[in-house]
C-alpha cells in the first residue's frame, strides 16, 4: 500500500468520528503530513463548526507550509457558515493537495480543486475514492440527482415472514440485531414509516442506544409517518418529540398544537424530493409489506438491509412484501454488496440490480 493509501486510510477513519454528528453536512476528515510525519489532523464534528481542514491547520501551525494535506471530499470553495477551506489551504502554503471524493455540490463541484490549482498547488484526485464515497452515499448523492439515498430494512424470519398473521412481531431478531439496526438510524436524516406500523408497535424509532457513543451528540433523524387517512393517534409514543415528526396526511389542527410539521399527500418521490429540499439526504424506511413493496414499485430504494433470523414463522404469517409476480421474469434481483452475522442472525446489505419490480 502507498504512503498516499495509508494517510488518506487515516483521513477516513477520521471523517467516520462525525457520522452522527454532522447532518446534514457531509464527513469529512483530514491529515497534513511533512516529511513522512503527521503534523496535524481533524475532522468535521457538527453543522456551524469548523471543517476538518481547519482543524488539521491549526494543528499544524506554521509547518503546514510547503506540506501534504490529505482530505477525503474536494475542500469546500464557498462562503457558508464558515469559510471557503480551499483558500485556507492556500493561505497556509501546503504544496500538495490529495483528494479523495469531488463534490458534486453545485457551490463546489470542481472549484474547490480549482482554487488549489491556481495558486500553483500539486492536486491529485481518486485516491480510496470509493471508500470515502461511502462515507457521504446520501450527501454525495442527493447534491447529483436531487434525491436522498434511501435504504430500506427488513427483519425477517427464514421462511421470509416479518409478524404472524395477528400483527404480532415482537421480536423475530435478537438484541444485536436491534442494536444494529440503531446504527442505520443514527445515520439518516429521516426514518419514514407507514401508519399500520405505529398502530400495530407504538414504535418511537429513534436512536436509543449506541455503543460507546454519547447520545447527546447525535442528530436524531426526523421520523415521518405516511398517514393518509389522519388516523395518527395523539397518545403515540412517536408524538412525546412532536418537533421530530412529520406527517403526511390530510391536515390536523391538533397535530399543528403540538408542533408536528405536516406535509400534503404526494408520491413518493416527490416525498424524497420534498425531504432533500429540508437537507434529509439520507433515508430510512422501517415499514410494513405495503409500504417497502411501493417503494421497490417505485425504483426509489438505493440499498436494503435485510435482517434474517434462523426461526421460522409459518404459512399463515405476515409476508414480507405484497407484490404479486406470476413469472420468473418479473423477480426482482439484488446485488449482495455486504454479508455480516449479528448476534444469532444475518444481515444482508443488497442494492437492487433491474429498474422494475
Amino acid at each position: 500500500m502507498s504512503q498516499d493509501h495509508i494517510w488518506m486510510q487515516q483521513a477516513i477513519e477520521l471523517a467516520r468520528r462525525g457520522q452522527y454528528s454532522t447532518k446534514p453536512n457531509p464527513n469529512v476528515g483530514c491529515v497534513i503530513v511533512k516529511d513522512g510525519k503527521l503534523i496535524g489532523e481533524g475532522f468535521h464534528p457538527k453543522a456551524g463548526q469548523p471543517h476538518a481542514e481547519v482543524f488539521a491547520l491549526r494543528a499544524a501551525g506554521e509547518q503546514a507550509q510547503g506540506a501534504t494535506a490529505y482530505v477525503t471530499l474536494e475542500p469546500c470553495a464557498h462562503y457558508g457558515r464558515t469559510p471557503p477551506c480551499a483558500k485556507g489551504l492556500v493561505a497556509a502554503g501546503v504544496a500538495k493537495v490529495v483528494v479523495a471524493c469531488p463534490d458534486p455540490n453545485p457551490l463546489v463541484a470542481g472549484k474547490g480543486v480549482q482554487i488549489l490549482r491556481d495558486a500553483g498547488i500539486q492536486v491529485e484526485v481518486g485516491v480510496l475514492e470509493q471508500q470515502a464515497h461511502q462515507l457521504n452515499l446520501g450527501f454525495l448523492k442527493a447534491m447529483a440527482t436531487g434525491l436522498p439515498y434511501v435504504r430500506l430494512k427488513i427483519a425477517s424470519s427464514l421462511d421470509g415472514r416479518t409478524a404472524m398473521a395477528s400483527g404480532e412481531s415482537k421480536w423475530i431478531t435478537g438484541t444485536e440485531a436491534r442494536l444494529d439496526v440503531q446504527h442505520w438510524r443514527a445515520i439518516s436524516g429521516a426514518v419514514i414509516t407507514g401508519i399500520e406500523t405505529v398502530l400495530a408497535d407504538d414504535c418511537q424509532l429513534n436512536v436509543r442506544e449506541l455503543q460507546g457513543v454519547d447520545l447527546a451528540t447525535v442528530v436524531q433523524p426526523k421520523r415521518v409517518i405516511l398517514d393518509r387517512q389522519g388516523r395518527l393517534p395523539l397518545t403515540a409514543k412517536i408524538l412525546a418529540q412532536p418537533e421530530q415528526v412529520i406527517v403526511m396526511g390530510p391536515y390536523r389542527t391538533e397535530l399543528a398544537d403540538l408542533g408536528v410539521e405536516q406535509l400534503q399527500i404526494q408520491s413518493l418521490e416527490n416525498l424524497l424530493k420534498t425531504l432533500k429540499e429540508k437537507q434529509i439526504y439520507d433515508v430510512l424506511v422501517e415499514a410494513g409489506a405495503t409500504l417497502s413493496t411501493a417503494f421497490l414499485h417505485a425504483n426509489l430504494v438505493d440499498e436494503m438491509l435485510s435482517y434474517v433470523a434462523p426461526t421460522l414463522l409459518g404459512q399463515s404469517a405476515r409476508a414480507m412484501f405484497s407484490a404479486e409476480f406470476s413469472r420468473m421474469a418479473e423477480q426482482q434481483r439484488f446485488k449482495l454488496i455486504d454479508l455480516a452475522q449479528v448476534g444469532n442472525d444475518v444481515r444482508l446489505r443488497l442494492i437492487p440490480m433491474q429498474e422494475t419490480l
